[in-house]
Order: structure tokens, then sequence, then C-alpha cells
């Protein structure tokens, strides 16, 4: 046994040494904030980034039709387009393109 002692360097027998890979241990696979934890929430925030800009541009797009709503010709294209309303003795056909 002791053969096999004095074959590991000075360097890894020291105090501060085997101090310092405990203390690695422990914040790398106990501690609250460990690895895991923290690849978990940089996950979550790109995530919630993602949702961000999804909503922000989603925004954008609500207060165009809010400007165009407030032009009753744009009032009534939008009507037409998007709710397929129409006018009285009017016929209204929708084009659906075949799946191929």
């Amino acid at each position: 046994m002791k053969e096999y002692m004095d074959r590991i360097p000075s360097f890894f027998k020291s105090f501060y040494f085997v101090v310092l890979l405990g203390l690695l241990a422990w914040l790398t696979f106990f501690d609250s904030n460990d690895l895991l934890s923290q690849y978990r929430l940089t996950a979550k925030k790109a995530e919630l980034e993602q949702t961000k800009a999804f909503y922000k541009a989603r925004i954008e797009e609500v207060k165009k039709d809010k400007v165009a709503l407030e032009d009753p010709e744009q009032l009534e294209k939008i009507a037409r387009e998007k709710y397929f309303m129409k006018k009285e003795k009017e016929d209204i056909y929708v084009l659906v393109p075949e799946e191929e």
C-alpha cells in the first residue's frame, strides 16, 4: 500500500488540493446553484426571450390593425378579408388551394 502512496505526487496529497477538489465537487453537484440547475435556468431564459419576441411582434401587428380600424375604408377591407363579411345582395367566394 505504501508503494502506491509513494507513486502519487505530493501535490495531490496536499491539504489545499483536497479542499479545493471537495469545494469544486460541492459546487458542481450538491449546491442549489449546481451546473444542472444553471443549464435549466439558461434554457428557460432562452425560451422566455423567444416568447417575449413573439409577443412584441404580435403587439406591433395589433397596433397596425388598430390604426387601420380607425379608417372606415380600411375597416371595411379588414372586415371583408378577415371575417368574410359582405353587403346585401353580394356573394362571397372563398378559394382554397388544393393540397397535393
